[in-house]
């Protein structure tokens, strides 16, 4: 059984929305897209290529799906991550695209989490990306076994959040480095074990 990595930009509120262009999502009237463009740095360039190349496919949600097709098919041929992005297998979750023209790309109808699992017993990982609508299915189901984190020196004050609902779990923390622009990069497995209702929110509780 393969895994299913997510690999997030995340301000230290929580935001995933937006992170690389001003015009990225709008959803809401979030109007600070681009965060991320301020605090570019060679380690988060490296940690962003070293997750492309590590996965066997690619899991993305429509928007997400949009974004990289219009982009990676022309983009530098010396960076290595146009490469794999462009021949890995793709896969994104729509209910409204039809037909998806970027090179081996496949559109999933149906139900997100089943599709997911079985992809899991094709793949030994599969990477997603932003796709803010698509993590909060795969969190309600556990079928996301780690999750590369790059949380970002900032405060958005609202906008999607990676974590916001579903059932509480643990993370173990497997590896963690800061870039010299204040960004900390960490990468959590999902613990065997799941906390207990009990633990959340009652007296006896933290």
């Amino acid at each position: 059984m393969g895994k299913i990595v997510v690999t997030a930009f995340v301000t230290l509120d929580g935001v995933i929305q937006a992170p690389g262009f001003p015009d990225e999502d709008r959803d809401g009237g979030f109007a600070l897209g681009g965060w991320t463009q301020r605090f570019a740095d060679p380690v988060i360039d490296r940690q962003a290529t070293e997750s492309v190349l590590r996965a066997d496919a690619l899991l993305l949600g429509r928007r997400t799906y949009q974004l990289f097709a219009g982009y990676w098919p022309g983009a530098d041929p010396a960076d290595p991550r146009t490469a794999r992005l462009n021949g890995q297998p793709k896969y994104v979750v729509s209910r409204t695209l039809r037909k998806a023209e970027w090179n081996n790309s496949t559109v999933l109808d149906g139900d997100a989490a089943r599709q997911a699992a079985r992809l899991k017993e094709r793949y030994d990982e599969i990477g997603v990306w932003g796709s803010s609508g698509l993590v909060p299915a795969l969190l309600c189901e556990a079928l996301i076994d780690e999750f590369v984190l790059l949380t970002y020196p900032t405060v958005a004050g609202g906008g999607k959040r990676l974590f916001g609902g579903g059932l509480p779990f643990d993370l173990e923390l497997v590896h963690t480095e800061a870039s010299d622009s204040g960004v900390l990069i960490c990468t959590y497995r999902r613990a065997a074990s799941v906390p207990s209702a009990q633990g959340y929110g009652s007296p006896d509780g933290p």
